[in-house]
């Protein structure tokens, strides 16, 4: 029985899944709260002038008033909050002119400013809801259980509830749950999202695996030696979660003025007070400096930077995100699946005497008995080429390294050198003189007792790799960077013709944070990656940017930015819509602060009053926000 202090697994469990529902329920609060603050000004606001317009004016401000304090009372616990965590903004001056003006008797001015105020706080969510919502679609989720030997039974059992010496069985297609040894059978793994090796390891009875690889073979034992807190997998989840944290929140645009504005405002409408001493031309002036220009135009710029580069295939988690896209000047980037495929393909053919394809054609047509990767990979190039597959009979395999079968009355054996060279002793010598390209893997064919030919297979670079990295350099990203957690030879051979600064291999994920950490004095850094082994370093990076369509979950959950096509030329497209859409933000902030500081100037001499500064704020407000919407059209060339 666990103790308080130190609660087991299935209590960590109960505890972790009690604050995510607390999360939850706070979030659906959040999510019901923001829209009925809106809608509240608004039907007061036209409540009150239908009140005025019927003959019964007199409970017009009453409405007014009672519209705007749910308003006011959010608003002063988002203050209450932001100043707790050091944060000064410019919402502020909303709270003082809601109150001055509910004080002072001008509900009117009262409700227009709840309106605005709430209204942009609305719209500055939506895009992070929307990001929300497509992710969810987007991506899949991680498996929580894994089945385990019982008394020569099976059980399906929770991840938390194993422990160091279970036996598991890890199917085809199944994540291995747990670090461990392989107790039974021959484990064929795909290591691609931890290691960034397209080509599947081999591991024979008693040797080690790491959790989070996929088993692309069959079925094997396990043999847990760690459970699964203690095992890879769970160690990249932490040090995702310490990227996270240790990672500065930006702040939001307009609060970037807060300050200065604030102490502007409050400086302008005391002097106008003690000058005058009227206290309507301070309120007057308040009401004037709310900057709903800030919080309307900004958040509907944001929002559509976001819809244009979601057209695109971009999708960008909110308005933080989208900034730092706009400002990134380095860049560290992933090998395997990011500027390759992530796959292995044909990227050269070696015949001995036959077409080439008709020799991919006698070997794919055996590999269709075969449920090894490389032979899926062969199969899927000779159905791209509308190659006619044939029936493979008679087939015996030996998984991992090859398979022999009689393909229309002709004996065929595909697979490793070794594996075809033992069975066709004529084959050693025709084989063993070829030269490979370095991390490329070869498959060797013989047919009839003869040497046929070798299909080289390899993890291709992209084809519009080379031209995005230019493009890159071309919008100003200072440095740029390879990181993988390939070998040395691998990566400098793949990356060859490539405008780099620098390539960085054998790296593990707390290098690759290093290397992000490294880089950032050269300004803001963007992290390109997919594997699980890039999820810390897209957290711990200025801005993450993730293969969506094809990378894992846990690199989409750490990013900021997800492709949801695998196409780096994606990238190029968003940094220009995200400049385009800072700079129609930054003209609507400065076009605002400008009129806005007009406007105060003309009230604190007494020429508005509060009601009128409202109608001209909201004048204000129209301008910046057709100027926002600026941001999904026009183009940034630079």
């Amino acid at each position: 029985m666990p103790d308080r202090e130190n609660p087991g697994p299935s209590a960590l469990s109960r505890l972790r899944s009690a604050r995510t529902l607390r999360l939850q329920l706070l979030h659906s609060l959040h999510k019901l709260v923001r829209p009925v603050l809106v809608v509240l000004p608004a039907v007061g606001l036209l409540l009150g002038f239908g009140m005025r317009v019927g003959g019964s004016g007199q409970w017009s401000e009453s409405i007014w008033a009672a519209a705007t304090v749910p308003v006011l009372g959010a608003l002063l616990i988002q203050i209450v909050a932001s100043l707790r965590r050091g944060d000064v903004g410019l919402d502020i001056v909303a709270a003082l002119s809601m109150t001055g003006a509910l004080f002072f008797g001008e509900y009117l001015a009262a409700v227009v400013v709840a309106l605005m105020y709430a209204g942009g706080q609305y719209l500055e969510s939506f895009a992070e809801r929307r990001a929300s919502r497509e992710m969810k679609a987007l991506l899949a989720r991680a498996p929580r259980t894994a089945i385990r030997y019982n008394d020569g039974r099976l059980e399906e059992v929770a991840l938390d509830d194993i422990a160091a010496k279970d036996r598991l069985l890890v199917r085809q297609g199944d994540v291995v749950p747990v670090d461990g040894q392989v107790a039974a059978g021959v484990a064929i793994l795909d290591q691609s999202a931890l290691t960034g090796e397209t080509i599947p390891a081999r591991k024979a009875a008693g040797e080690t695996v790491m959790s989070g690889v996929t088993n692309v073979g069959d079925t094997f034992d396990l043999s847990a030696t760690h459970s699964a807190a203690d095992s890879t997998y769970a160690g990249i989840v932490r040090l995702v979660e310490a990227a996270q944290r240790s990672k500065a929140p930006m702040a939001r645009l307009a609060d970037r003025f807060a300050l200065a504005f604030l102490a502007v405002t409050i400086v302008l409408a005391g002097g106008a007070w003690l000058w005058s001493g009227d206290p309507i031309r301070a309120l007057a002036v308040l009401v004037v400096a709310t900057p709903c220009p800030l919080i309307l135009a900004v958040p509907v710029a944001i929002v559509s930077g976001v819809s244009r580069a979601a057209k695109s295939g971009v999708l960008i988690k909110g308005g933080r995100a989208l900034e730092m896209l706009a400002r990134v000047r380095a860049l560290v980037i992933d090998k395997t699946g990011t500027l390759t495929h992530g796959q292995a393909r044909i990227v050269n053919v070696h015949p001995m005497g036959l077409p080439p394809d008709t020799l991919l054609q006698l070997a794919a047509s055996l590999d269709q008995a075969s449920r090894h990767v490389i032979a899926r990979a062969l199969v899927a190039e000779a159905q791209a080429k509308e190659l006619d597959l044939l029936v493979p009979a008679a087939v015996e395999e030996i998984p991992g390294e090859g398979l022999e079968g009689t393909i229309n009355g002709r004996r065929v054996a595909v697979g490793g050198v070794r594996f075809v060279s033992q069975r066709v002793p004529k084959a050693a010598g025709a084989f063993a003189d070829g030269h490979y390209p370095v991390g490329s893997v070869a498959v060797a064919v013989a047919i009839d007792g003869e040497p046929a030919g070798v299909l080289i297979l390899a993890d291709a670079l992209r084809s519009e790799s080379a031209h995005v990295i230019d493009s890159l350099r071309r919008l100003g990203i200072a440095r740029i960077v390879l990181a993988s957690g390939d070998r040395r030879d691998v990566a400098e051979a793949v990356t060859v013709g490539l405008h780099l600064d620098a390539v960085y291999s054998d790296l593990t994920p707390d290098r690759k944070i290093a290397i992000v950490q490294a880089e950032k004095r050269c300004g803001p850094v963007m992290m390109i990656g997919d594997g699980v082994n890039d999820a810390p370093a897209l957290a711990a990076a200025d801005l993450g940017v993730a293969m969506g369509a094809k990378g894992t979950a846990a690199s989409a959950e750490a990013a900021d930015v997800v492709l949801l096509v695998d196409r780096l030329d994606k990238i190029p497209v968003a940094i220009r819509a995200a400049r385009w859409s800072r700079r129609i933000a930054l003209q609507s902030v400065y076009a605002g602060i400008g009129l806005s500081a007009i406007g105060m100037v003309v009230a604190a001499f007494g020429y508005l009053t509060p009601v009128q500064g409202a109608l001209i704020q909201e004048a204000i407000d129209v301008a910046v926000i057709l100027n926002a919407l600026r941001a999904l059209w026009g183009s940034e060339t630079s």
